[in-house]
């Protein structure tokens, strides 16, 4: 199962939607959630850092955070300030694409061999579909080959040609295109260049002309080389050479393998703003939208996949019966940003690490669960 949806698996199949102990974190605007900041408060305990979030609903809008966002000096995480996003890239590439597709540009069943020749080594025919939902079958790939790599490997570039061929020379498909699902970030690496041949432009201008600006993201980019996160909501940190090992701050990272696939920096505010825009028809017509919702199953029960966003089938009893939203994963940050399908409630939610946290970032699922699911 993918590391996505593994983390979901627990919960979304009926455990304890809270555990731990709390700590001390003080929620800074009204109305307040007390469960929704003990969530928070629990993913300190469990090990990470800083935790922040930033809710809306038809209340008007609440944050909350707990723990440090900075290990040195002490001081809070900033809910309004900037972090990596991590996957949740995928659903502005997966924007981008639906909007060329409603222009007429390319088709969402067009075979990527046709658009973009030679570029992948397979003769299955692989649709523009396959790759926004992970249906190829293009197969998964480990991003580092130890933990210390995360450290030591950091300011290695990366580019889109070679991301893809790391991903798929002599690596044969998992499962026929469209007989299966596997999440991969090879197949937005392959959207970033099929983006770019459609438009003539490079993929962060194309994703911030027709994405963030009109979503008014103010505060979000795609940086392909600078490698810094300015005005931090939290530095990000990683135990990265042992359990009782120092924390490793990988706030900075020349992040050009997650090109197409993982290299936004946002914040809650702007991730609301997206979804907001994007679930009630501001960024493409009706008909995209209706592509974008059709979904396949993730291999968790509750969780399905669609095309550059997912589903999360709601507990009964929660305040709507499924949530739209992704996840993003990288160094040093977790987040996950839904929205109900009723549009009445939304939440931007994140942890300061990750990979070498379970606990942590269980705990950030909580969070987002106490606000839907109270």
């Amino acid at each position: 199962m993918n590391r996505l949806f593994r983390g979901i698996a627990a919960i979304v199949a009926g455990t304890a939607l809270f555990s731990g102990t709390l700590a001390a974190g003080p929620a800074i605007a009204a109305p307040a959630r007390d469960g929704l900041q003990k969530a928070l408060d629990d993913a300190v305990a469990a090990g990470a850092p800083g935790a922040y979030a930033a809710v809306l609903d038809e209340n008007g809008g609440w944050y909350g955070r707990s723990g440090v966002g900075d290990v040195t000096t002490g001081g809070a995480p900033d809910p309004r300030g900037r972090f990596r996003a991590g996957s949740i890239t995928k659903s502005v590439v997966a924007t981008a694409v639906l909007q060329l597709a409603g222009e007429g540009k390319v088709g969402l069943d067009d075979r990527v061999q046709d658009r973009l020749p030679g570029l992948l080594p397979y003769t299955e025919p692989i649709t523009v579909r396959h790759l926004l939902q992970h249906t190829s079958g293009i197969p998964a790939t480990d991003r580092w080959n130890s933990l210390p790599e995360i450290d030591t490997t950091r300011w290695q570039h990366q580019s889109p040609d070679e991301t893809i061929r790391l991903g798929t020379e002599g690596k044969p498909l998992a499962f026929p295109p469209g007989q299966g699902m596997m999440y991969s970030n090879t197949n937005y690496a392959v959207l970033g260049k099929l983006v770019e041949k459609l438009t003539g432009d490079e993929l962060n201008s194309v994703l911030r002309q027709r994405v963030l600006d009109r979503a008014g993201m103010r505060d979000s980019s795609l940086p392909y080389r600078y490698p810094y996160v300015h005005q931090a909501a939290a530095r990000g940190y990683e135990r990265l050479y042992g359990p009782d090992a120092p924390l490793t701050d990988v706030t900075d990272y020349e992040m050009s393998r997650f090109w197409g696939s993982g290299n936004l920096i946002s914040t809650a505010d702007d991730l609301n703003r997206f979804y907001g825009a994007l679930f009630t028809g501001r960024l493409f017509p009706a008909a995209q939208l209706a592509e974008m919702r059709k979904t396949v199953p993730s291999g968790v029960p509750g969780v399905d996949s669609g095309l550059g966003v997912m589903r999360l089938r709601l507990p009964q009893g929660c305040a709507a019966p499924e949530a739209w939203g992704f996840n993003g994963s990288v160094p040093g940050y977790n987040t996950w940003s839904m929205r109900t399908s009723d549009g009445a409630r939304q939440i931007t939610v994140g942890v300061t690490t990750n990979l070498t946290s379970e606990t942590a970032r269980s705990a950030v699922l909580r969070a987002m669960f106490a606000e839907f699911c109270g």
